[in-house]
């Protein structure tokens, strides 16, 4: 499985140079703040979180008795709120509703989620309601073939609120503890895309009162904050509860995720750290700041 440190190298590379100089500087004087904050922000960091966590950096080490980098670690990891428990369990099954724009990895998570929740003792189900694209339906069962999960699919073209709604039904039925639903990223009619997935939501309210219990978006890690665009207009439609960030081993943008949930306030819930079915992982704030700064003991927490 990958690890927090290999995945966020590329992010690392970001802010290299200017962290090897924060680790040997002392505190009483510390490293230009200037140039910190210039590296940070390279990692797609805002300036403006840039400035808040490097703002008195040194008299922090100081007053906790600890060196400049991990007074840094301290500071950034503020920043992001707790990660909630992934999964509920009550009675009969809860829904998370998987959103998103095609491209992003959202097949594929949706995949993983299922291998992650099977693996945490869950028997979850998968819908694949992108009957717009005949592609992703079949990506779908591809990967629930190989992770050995069940899957409901409509035919291309089929409403997707309705299968949805089926797939809630055949949830409740076979006993599944979670249902996954995969929804369009991209609409090839003249409905708007974000019409179709709030009444994807209804439909699936009305076959059971509640739910979806979650509605995650999936975003593509590369493109860094360009992406909170992306999530702020998918979170108007259908509020969000959580976020899942895909491909962070392959971006040099890390850093975004602190802008993302000082805007958003909705914490990321997992994390895509490889290509494997085992690299979808629980976000963990402490292991990604220690990561993103090449803290040793980033892994061993």
């Amino acid at each position: 499985m990958a690890s927090w440190l290999s995945a966020l190298a590329r992010t690392r590379d970001a802010i290299s140079g200017a962290l090897r100089r924060l680790a040997g500087a002392p505190a009483a004087a510390g490293p230009d703040p200037a140039e910190l904050e210039e590296s940070l922000v390279r990692a797609d960091v805002s300036a403006a979180i840039a400035a808040r966590v490097c703002e008195g950096l040194p008299s922090r080490a100081r007053d906790r008795a600890t060196d400049l980098p991990h007074a840094l670690a301290a500071a950034m990891e503020a920043i992001l709120p707790a990660t909630p428990a992934p999964w509920t369990r009550g009675d009969g099954p809860s829904t998370i509703l998987v959103v998103g724009v095609n491209g992003s990895g959202k097949t594929t998570t949706c995949a993983k989620l299922a291998h992650r929740a099977a693996q945490d003792g869950l028997r979850p189900l998968l819908c694949a309601a992108d009957t717009f694209r005949a592609a992703g339906s079949d990506q779908l069962r591809i990967w629930a073939d190989r992770l050995g999960c069940e899957v409901v699919a409509g035919a291309t073209g089929a409403d997707p609120a309705a299968v949805a709604y089926d797939a809630l039904g055949a949830a409740v039925a076979r006993g599944s503890d979670l249902l996954i639903v995969d929804t369009a990223g991209r609409m090839h009619t003249k409905q708007p895309l974000m019409q179709e997935l709030v009444k994807v939501r209804r439909s699936l309210g009305k076959r059971r009162p509640g739910a979806p219990e979650a509605t995650w978006i999936v975003l593509d890690a590369a493109l860094g904050r360009n992406a909170i665009a992306q999530a702020k207009t998918f979170h108007e439609a259908v509020p969000l509860t959580g976020v899942v960030v895909s491909k962070l081993d392959g971006s040099a943008k890390g850093g975004f995720v602190f802008t993302l949930a000082d805007e958003l306030k909705v914490p990321v819930v997992f994390a895509g750290l490889g290509e494997g079915a085992g690299d979808l992982v629980p976000f963990d704030r402490a292991r990604f700041v220690r990561g993103l700064l090449g803290l040793e003991d980033a892994d061993a927490r």
